[in-house]
């Protein structure tokens, strides 16, 4: 089985789901993973974990900022916020400079209340909020706080604008867009997003779908190391007796180190054995990792 990780450049007009369910075919096992979707009609960076790696995906979801070039077009609303829904309104645009627009631009900046799209992923008393919308029914819905840690105009070219943001998980493009054209007072909707950073994969790495479907052969050469997911958290190398402790579950006392979390090595083959996490003064196994394994 293989373990790690795959950097895909995801082809618009694929669901994360197409992209995991050929990629288990590719590489001939089930155990496939997608650390968080990203829409049809979205290119870019895809991040899926294969074999004992899915383990890993939680610290990829939970803990990365998230890079995206947006094509907002103004003037127009859609159902979807995006350009797979059906026009809901259009207004004439207004006079906009780059100084005009960067000034709506920074109210956007930070931390942000926003209101996630009615097409989304998110539940509503057990059921999508895409299945609820489909259906033709639109529930209220809470609005969260969201980071947007940069927002940057690219380009303005009426009535389109081009944009870098940088944000935290949970973010919806396509609720920026939205919110941005009613801020500007013409209305707007998400035209194309194309994901360039999840964490710390970066779309100049990430392997086109169809380069994989070409040459299944070559897929180990494209898989990044399981520890790729926490390669921000600090590493140590264990000696066999804690070696031997943590692969049995027992807390380890590692008093110079600092922080509360670790990846922890093995000594002999340097392989990833566990994430370690503070806790009463202790270093705790969170997860132990045994690579031989299916």
């Amino acid at each position: 089985m293989i373990h790690g990780f795959l950097n895909i450049d995801k082809p618009a007009g694929l669901t994360s789901h197409d992209v995991v369910a050929r990629v288990r075919r590719i590489a001939r096992q089930r155990r496939v993973g997608h650390a968080g979707t990203l829409d049809p009609a979205a290119t870019g960076v895809l991040v899926l974990a294969l074999g004992g790696a899915t383990r890993l995906i939680e610290y990829v979801q939970e803990t990365t900022t998230k890079h995206y070039y947006a094509v907002v077009q103004l003037g127009i609303t859609t159902t979807t916020d995006d350009a797979e829904g059906d026009v809901l309104d259009s207004a004439p645009l207004p006079t906009l400079d780059p100084a005009a627009l960067d000034s709506t631009l920074a109210l956007f900046r930070g931390t942000i209340m926003q209101v996630p799209p009615m097409y989304s992923a998110l539940h509503h008393e057990g059921q999508r909020l895409y299945e609820l919308a489909r259906a033709g029914v639109v529930v209220k819905r809470p609005a969260r706080p969201v980071v947007i840690e940069r927002l940057e105009l690219l380009d303005w070219s009426p009535p389109l604008l081009t944009l870098d943001v940088q944000c935290s998980k949970g973010t919806y493009i396509r609720s920026l867009a939205r919110d941005l054209g009613a801020a500007l007072g013409c209305g707007g909707y998400l035209q194309a997003l194309r994901r360039t950073a999840v964490g710390t994969f970066y779309v100049e790495q990430a392997i086109p779908l169809g380069d994989l479907e070409s040459d299944p052969a070559g897929l180990t050469n494209h898989v990044l190391p399981p520890e790729q997911a926490v390669l921000d958290w600090p590493a140590i190398t264990l000696d066999a007796d804690e070696t031997r402790r943590v692969r049995h579950g027992q807390p380890l006392n590692l008093a110079e180190q600092a922080g509360d979390r670790l990846r922890a090595y093995t000594p002999d083959d340097g392989a990833l054995l566990a994430l370690l996490v503070r806790a009463e003064g202790l270093w705790k196994p969170e997860k132990v990792f045994d690579w031989t394994t299916a």
